[in-house]
């Protein structure tokens, strides 16, 4: 049985701990009672058709027709590793501009196994139905908490060489950032001025297939990041030595697809 994300390309990483060689292969769970909302629960699933991608290309602002737009997966940086940088080079691939981007997605308590599989059943694709009846929870606090530290750390560093940082997340968990935490100084409509950018995106249902839309727009600076947080980072990179890093990891397959 294939076991490959149809979003990433490679074989989905989510695995029982009872089983490691077994996906789970499960990105999106329904959940609540009675408004049930379709939530995205793996970074994968925001890959969709690359559109978060190109919806940070006006981020480039240094960016020339005739450059190449790449995709850097990886990027370690002071503070952390970042998700993707998405990278504009000239003919001799040097790097010319770039941007940050982060995904982040709802953390899951329990496990997601036994609705997988009550799921499969319902759709005749499994004929067993499950024994166990452990059911799973959303961790909305700690996924809040835990990514706005890690912006907090990470938006130093591209502050300091006047480039942009993008957060990407589905719009009901940046619904709970903007009810739980100090949202009141944020900037929207997003200003090309700002370091730090929130795009929020909406997963509708259109002709039978699940789609992300973007949504919404926002934008702060590390100070922004900090009164939400209290607190204090200091990460600076020269834009030379970042452009070392991504020149290593820039191929034919890192780039943009349109």
């Amino acid at each position: 049985m294939s076991q490959e994300c149809r979003y990433s390309g490679k074989k989905c990483y989510k695995t029982r701990k009872s089983e490691p060689d077994v996906a789970i292969g499960t990105c999106t769970v329904a959940y609540g009672k009675e408004d049930s909302k379709d939530i995205i629960i793996c970074p994968n699933r925001l890959l969709e058709r690359n559109q978060i991608f190109m919806d940070c290309l006006h981020l480039l602002t240094n960016h020339e027709p005739g450059n190449e737009i790449h995709i850097v997966p990886e990027v370690s940086i002071p503070g952390g590793s970042v998700d993707y940088v998405l990278v504009s080079t000239d003919n001799n691939r040097k790097v010319k501009d770039f941007v940050g981007i982060e995904l982040q997605t709802l953390d899951t308590t329990g496990s997601v196994w036994t609705e997988r599989q009550k799921f499969l059943c319902s759709k005749g694709l499994l004929q067993e139905k499950p024994s166990e009846e452990k059911g799973f929870g959303m961790n909305w606090k700690m996924t809040a908490k835990t990514i706005l530290v890690q912006l907090h750390h990470k938006i130093s560093t591209f502050e300091h060489i006047n480039r942009h940082f993008v957060l990407v997340v589905q719009d009901c968990l940046l619904n709970y950032i903007k009810k739980e935490f100090a949202w009141g100084h944020i900037n929207t409509p997003a200003k090309l001025g700002d370091s730090m950018h929130f795009h929020s995106y909406q997963m509708n249902k259109s002709k039978g297939e699940y789609r992300l839309h973007l949504l919404e727009r926002f934008s702060t600076d590390s100070n922004g990041i900090s009164r939400l947080l209290g607190l204090q980072a200091n990460a600076n990179l020269q834009f030379e030595e970042m452009a070392r890093i991504l020149e290593t990891k820039i191929s034919e397959q890192t780039i943009l697809k349109f």
